[in-house]
């Protein structure tokens, strides 16, 4: 067999592998697992626990799933969660994780037999663990700016981003906002856009999909989202346009992350809660239209939503607000600067009903813009990279495309 083509061996460092939201970290995962050997590492997230009840279940949740070791979740695919004190400020805190983390690891590749592997880090937050593997080649995927997330303590954050990029071998940035700063660390960086299952959300095209029960007794039109509802979702936008149209229903699937006040919680808006991935496109059949209430902080203007694609792959019209990775849509998204044009647009969007040809355009829009697809380009660029194949300047500037 080439070279190119033998199966690879991935130590994949990412968030909680059963957490309710399925993220780029998943889907990456799971491609690669499909050709190669992962070994999905769940790391411990970047924010201090609180005293919390769902925080303190996770504690004691992440410590069974330290104790059970590696677990295959899929026929080339392993967990293992990891044990780490997450309080990055530290500096005593960092050795200690490094050396405890790097112990584990090293246990693990010697229980499994693994050599060399290809070490790929979607988290900022193990720079000491980088080059400690006998790994062939480092990866870093950087998908947000990681240092402007909530509750987090933003100087330690930033400076282990800065070290995983200048170490890494290669890094991938999910929006091209973050493209000069990493590139200025790490001259090997490369954009990489999320993807989107497109024949999953298709389902919200079938006329055979069921409409859930919960749901059934929604009065239309309805107004869609779903996805985490934490601080970078707008609620003062909602209840605005809730106010504003309240023959409208204002559908909310995710899992709510902050505090609600009273006074806000209007009966036209539905939190209905998380919902399995699975059953998105269910729910999301339902939608009259899709939109992207953000508030606009340094992580949003940054980031590259996958439920954009999402909802275009479900035929959907959206509203959203405007960030640089939104505005590539701009043709097929209605794109405001203001709650009064927010609502506006909602107005024009539900006056008319949408026709099975704009639903069409729509999808084709994203149809080259499969999970599948990204990681065939971005495997390429790391192919390369292990044969010792020089990048020229035309292939640099078709990888920023992808």
């Amino acid at each position: 067999m080439d070279q190119r083509q033998k199966p690879l061996v991935f130590l994949y460092f990412g968030n909680d592998w059963f957490a309710e939201n399925r993220t780029s970290s998943h889907h990456i995962a799971e491609r690669l697992s499909r050709e190669h050997r992962v070994y999905y590492i769940e790391c411990p997230g970047l924010r201090a626990p609180k005293s919390s009840g769902r925080d303190l279940k996770k504690i004691w949740t992440k410590l069974a799933r330290f104790a059970m070791g590696a677990r295959p979740v899929s026929e080339n695919m392993k967990v293992r969660t990891l044990f780490q004190v997450p309080l990055h400020r530290f500096t005593l805190v960092r050795r200690f994780n490094a050396l405890f983390v790097t112990a584990t690891l090293r246990w693990l590749m010697w229980r499994e037999g693994i050599c060399q592997p290809i070490t790929w880090f979607m988290i900022p937050h193990l720079p000491s663990v980088m080059g400690r593997l006998g790994e062939r080649l480092s990866v870093y995927y950087c998908i947000d700016d990681y240092a402007s997330l909530p509750d987090v303590d933003a100087a330690a954050v930033r400076e282990m981003d800065e070290q995983m990029t200048r170490n890494a071998n290669l890094v991938f940035v999910a929006s091209e906002t973050l493209l000069e700063s990493k590139r200025r660390l790490n001259p090997e960086t490369y954009v990489s856009p999320h993807g989107v299952d497109v024949d999953h959300f298709a389902r919200a095209r079938d006329e055979s999909t069921p409409i859930p029960a919960d749901i059934a007794h929604l009065s239309h039109p309805i107004v869609g989202f779903f996805g985490l509802i934490e601080r970078w979702i707008d609620l003062d936008l909602i209840d605005y346009l809730a106010a504003q149209r309240p023959q409208w229903t204002f559908l909310l699937i995710g899992r709510l992350a902050v505090p609600l006040d009273d006074e806000k919680r209007r009966p036209n808006v539905d939190f209905l809660g998380k919902r399995p991935y699975a059953e998105l496109p269910i729910y999301g059949k339902q939608f009259d239209a899709a939109i992207i209430p953000y508030r606009l902080t340094q992580q949003v203007l940054h980031a590259n939503p996958i439920k954009l694609r999402e909802y275009l792959a479900m035929g959907k019209p959206i509203v959203s607000v405007r960030t640089p990775e939104i505005e590539k849509y701009g043709d097929f998204v209605a794109i405001v600067d203001s709650r009064e044009e927010f609502l506006a647009q909602l107005d024009a969007v539900l006056a008319h009903p949408d026709s099975p040809e704009d639903a069409r355009r729509r999808i084709s829009r994203i149809a080259g813009e499969s999970w599948d697809a990204r990681i065939r380009d971005v495997l390429e660029i790391v192919q390369r990279r292990l044969t010792g194949s020089r990048l020229d300047v035309e292939q640099i500037v078709e990888s920023q495309t992808l």
